[in-house]
């Protein structure tokens, strides 16, 4: 057996002892470090989300009296009735998107919906509160319609199971909210159709919210309302235009040349847009001409304008189409309301 002297501290080392100690650290990477480092945490090699035990927070203190009713403003009626808070998310869910949307899909939905309402409640639109309500059934707060309503719209031969579907996925999550930094989320925005990208609040709203950035979301292409045109007489946009903004000083002749998208968001929509004189937000140019997005592009022919629109609605916060295509690749509903919703938890209402 040889010794080997260490003369920093003097310490005899059996060589063979060193050995099998380095032996058993390498034999301890191989069987527990590298499955470790490859396997990650048992949900796949290509998934960029995992469920934690903080996906939803129990014990919050978000409120809802246990026989507490939901003020909702019926428009159309003028009057405001009062309903249960789930009854009243299955009629937003039920209104909002189809019924044959994926079962995740319609969750996350419900999530969404609850969080507006919950909001709504805290900080009543002015409308709403002017006749004693706390949210409306119009798209100025979210759409709502009754179950009788809504059956009578789907047709007898898919009614019931259609309801039942939705009613499963709003009981299925049932109180649960979104938060940020522990408070319900002020801004739940949901819309419709994105063109492949969601946009950043700043450029739709004007305002920061660290939750509702530019996020990916593809595969929308199949969505009814993912491509559409309208055709503008030149007549028609000259005279909308210079109605407007009476310093723009465009003309008939030669319209072409005195247009000019100036800038885009960063979810690839019209930021700014040049027209004659002025330049125009993409946002107020959509309103002018009630365009489904601010994803467009223009072409002239025949004393034609054509505006070419990819994406349905304002593009902030979770698409709808987007979480339904999600949900059909496996996705659950915290992931996908992770995914549109940056930096947010899911936390249950406490009934008192």
């Amino acid at each position: 057996m040889k010794i080997i002297n260490v003369k920093t501290k003097n310490i005899k080392i059996d060589s063979s002892v060193k050995t099998i100690g380095v032996m058993t650290v390498f034999i301890v990477i191989i069987l527990v470090v590298l499955p470790l480092i490859f396997l990650g945490t048992g949900k796949g090699i290509n998934s960029e989300f995992s469920l934690d035990n903080n996906d939803i927070v129990k014990n919050s203190n978000i409120v809802f009296p246990v026989d507490g009713k939901v003020k909702l403003y019926r428009k159309s009626e003028d009057r405001v009735e009062e309903l249960d808070l789930e009854d009243y998310i299955m009629g937003v869910v039920a209104s909002e998107v189809p019924a044959s949307f994926e079962e995740e899909a319609l969750k996350a939905q419900a999530v969404a919906a609850r969080t507006f309402y919950m909001n709504k409640r805290n900080n009543p639109d002015k409308d709403s509160k002017a006749k004693g309500a706390e949210v409306c059934d119009t798209i100025n707060c979210q759409v709502y319609m009754s179950k009788e309503e809504r059956v009578s719209k789907w047709g007898k031969s898919q009614a019931e199971s259609n309801w039942e579907r939705i009613r499963e996925s709003v009981l299925d999550t049932k109180g649960q909210v979104l938060t940020y930094d522990g408070k319900v989320l002020e801004y739940p925005q949901f819309f419709a159709t994105s063109s492949g990208k969601t946009e950043d609040a700043k450029d739709v709203f004007s305002v920061d919210v660290p939750y509702l950035k530019s996020e990916e979301s593809k595969g929308e292409e199949i969505a009814p309302k993912y491509k559409t045109t309208i055709k503008i007489p030149v007549s028609e946009f000259v005279n909308k235009v210079t109605g407007r903004y009476t310093n723009s000083n465009i003309k008939k002749d030669n319209l072409l040349s005195q247009i000019k998208i100036e800038s885009y968001t960063e979810g690839g929509s019209v930021k700014e847009i040049k027209v004659g004189n002025t330049t125009i937000k993409g946002t107020e140019f959509r309103e002018l001409f009630n365009l489904n997005s601010t994803n467009f592009k223009l072409s002239f022919e025949n004393n034609v304008v054509s505006v070419n629109c990819t994406g349905y609605g304002h593009g902030v916060g979770m698409s709808q189409w987007g979480a339904n295509v999600m949900a059909k690749n496996g996705s659950a509903y915290e992931e996908i309301l992770k995914h549109y919703y940056n930096g947010v938890k899911i936390q249950e209402i406490e009934y008192k």
